[in-house]
């Protein structure tokens, strides 16, 4: 597709990726494709996600980076695992 994942970071209800693509690539083929070719590989590395129905929700968030940073951008992915860790680790505490 002539796309470049720049970051990632795999939370446990959704996934933050930082792609650059070409401006010609429509963003739902994007993320057909993603979703498709994940749901396909995770299937066959674990047969057992072959019972679940769908693996993706269809919904998605898609931001332009014109009016922000790229680097602000790359702060926010790397901040959601720390901020998750946090909440999780305050969470196990009050349990």
């Amino acid at each position: 597709m002539g796309c470049k994942i720049e970051q990632m970071e795999v939370m446990p209800d959704h996934v933050h990726i930082f792609i650059k693509t070409p401006p010609t690539l429509a963003i739902d083929t994007l993320v057909q494709g993603l979703k498709g070719y994940t749901s396909y590989v995770l299937r066959r590395e674990r047969p057992w996600l072959q019972k679940i129905k769908t693996l993706w929700s269809p919904s998605y968030y898609i931001e332009s980076i014109g009016h922000i940073s790229e680097e602000t951008v790359r702060r926010y992915i790397e901040d959601q695992k720390e901020t998750a860790q946090r909440k999780a680790g305050s969470l196990s505490s009050h349990g």
